[in-house]
C-alpha cells in the first residue's frame, strides 16, 4: 500500500458536558496538529498517490471554518461533544468528499483509505481511519 501524508494545524475553543470530562467541562482552547494520510494500492499514472499540494489545500479548506472559533457556537456541532475523535471523523468526512469531488486532482477517486490524526499534545493523539 502506498501513502502520502499532509499536515496542518488548527486552534479552537470548546467545552464538554458531563462529569466524565472533569475540568474540560469549562471553556478551554486546544491546538491540534492534523495529519491526513491518503492510501492507494497502486500509484497513479504520474507515479504518486495524490497531488500533495492539492491535498494540503483541501486540508486547509476543511479546517478553515473551525479555525479560531468556539466550536460550541457552531450550529453544525450543536448537541455534539467535539472530542478529538469526533473532530477526526468530521475532518475525515471533508477529506473523503474532497477525494470524491476531484479536489485532490486526477486519481483522487482511486484512493482506498484515508486516516486523519489529531495530535492533542506530544503525548496524546486520536484518529479516524476508514476505507473509501
Amino acid at each position: 500500500m502506498f501513502a502520502v501524508e499532509v499536515r496542518a494545524h488548527i486552534m479552537i475553543a470548546h467545552s464538554f458536558r458531563g462529569e466524565f470530562f472533569g475540568p474540560a467541562q469549562r471553556l478551554h482552547g486546544a491546538t491540534f496538529v492534523v495529519d491526513v494520510a491518503f492510501f492507494r494500492r497502486a500509484l497513479n499514472e504520474h507515479g504518486v498517490v495524490v497531488d500533495i499540494g492539492r491535498a494540503h489545500a483541501a486540508l486547509e479548506a476543511a479546517l478553515a471554518p473551525l479555525a479560531y472559533r468556539n466550536l460550541d457556537e457552531l450550529p453544525e456541532f450543536s448537541g455534539r461533544q467535539t472530542t478529538t475523535e469526533f473532530l477526526a471523523f468530521h475532518i475525515f468526512e471533508k477529506m473523503a468528499a474532497a477525494a470524491r469531488s476531484g479536489a485532490l486532482g486526477a486519481g483522487g477517486e482511486a484512493l482506498s483509505r484515508i486516516r486523519v490524526t489529531l495530535h492533542e499534545s506530544h503525548v496524546a493523539r486520536g484518529w479516524y481511519e476508514a476505507d473509501l
